[in-house]
């Protein structure tokens, strides 16, 4: 009589899906932090597959290309149509779908935490980063709205989650993580004849000439707004735009430096931060012509005048901006 064998009872396999496509956004590099981006960096390409818990931007990210524009424009009496005045851009909403995936329950609810962490609006705003394959990076800053309100079914399961993360950018435009920056001097340098070197090739220091017209690239899609750094001794200087618009200041009737040696005057034209101070603090904005013009850096290559009557000693003009891009690509 054959023994009965007793029946194996097995435990019932979670099916868990299938990761998306983890390379859906090619070579493109996302990653978010939080706390105005001095919180911890979390990735948002970086998943490959086999490496769980992770994190993985799906396809289907919305508001990621040009920002949306509000256009001013007035009524013509009599006549069809409007009369276009201005136009500006506006605040932009955005959309970034992820996955989050996790070993078991615990690491997908540690993954979930991190967001809840790292996208809570009251601790600041989050700053993406997006950087192409060819080591380009362009970063913006958006507060989180909604989206990881959570939804079990469809949406989510007992190691896995996923959401549609809704955020608004009160400022449109992407930025490089470093300023466009040049450097004019000005001011006693070598002779023009030296007096230890050959005649030929004939060598003239920069600089010493002065109120150069220059040039000024922006590699943006949009307007940039300069910081002007001068660097002492200075009596006077003018800074002039393509169109004419400028910032200048004269030199004092007692005949002193305007920035003495050792001082750097600081000129932000960057809008809601307009300010004209030197490093110890001190205000310049009466020392200005009236009504100074601080003007913007188009698009391109533009040519401007930078004009600076030194003190005694080489002195200096920094520019920096950074520029405005319409997109991360």
């Amino acid at each position: 009589m054959p023994i009965p064998v007793k029946a194996q009872v097995r435990p019932p396999v979670i099916q868990v899906p299938a990761p998306p496509n983890a390379v859906a956004w090619g070579q493109t590099y996302v990653s978010i932090a939080g706390g105005n981006g001095q919180g911890e960096e979390i990735s948002l390409t970086g998943f490959t597959g086999s490496s769980w818990p992770g994190v993985l931007m799906q396809p289907g990210a919305t508001g990621l290309d040009m920002p949306p524009f509000n256009l001013s424009s007035d009524e013509a009496p009599n006549l069809d149509g409007s009369i276009f005045r201005n136009a500006r851009a506006t605040a932009r909403e955005f959309m970034i779908p992820v996955y989050l995936y996790g070993i078991d329950r615990r690491t997908v609810n540690e993954l979930k935490r991190k967001f809840y962490r790292a996208l809570n609006p009251k601790r600041g705003y989050c700053v993406f980063k997006f950087t192409e394959g060819n080591g380009v990076t362009r970063q913006i800053s958006a507060y989180y709205k909604e989206g990881m309100q959570g939804a079990e079914g469809e949406a989510a399961g007992f190691t896995w989650a996923k959401y549609g993360l809704q955020f608004t950018a009160m400022d449109p435009w992407f930025y490089p993580p470093r300023p466009e920056s040049t450097r004019w001097d000005f001011g006693e340098g070598d002779p023009l004849l030296s007096t230890t070197a050959s005649f030929f090739p004939l060598h003239i220091t920069s600089g010493v000439m002065g109120g150069p017209g220059v040039t000024i690239s922006n590699p943006g899609d949009d307007d940039a707004y300069p910081v002007w750094e001068l660097h002492g001794p200075i009596k006077s200087f003018a800074l002039t735009s393509p169109d004419g618009e400028t910032v200048k200041a004269s030199a004092p009737a007692d005949g002193t430096d305007l920035v003495p040696a050792g001082r750097v005057l600081t000129i932000d034209t960057r809008p809601r931060r307009k300010t004209v101070k030197d490093d110890l603090g001190a205000n310049y904005w009466g020392r200005l012509e009236t009504n100074p013009q601080f003007w913007s850096v188009a698009p391109g290559d533009t040519k401007a005048t930078v004009s600076v009557v030194t003190g005694s000693g080489m002195a200096a003009v920094v520019l920096s901006f950074y520029p405005r891009y319409a997109s991360f690509v």
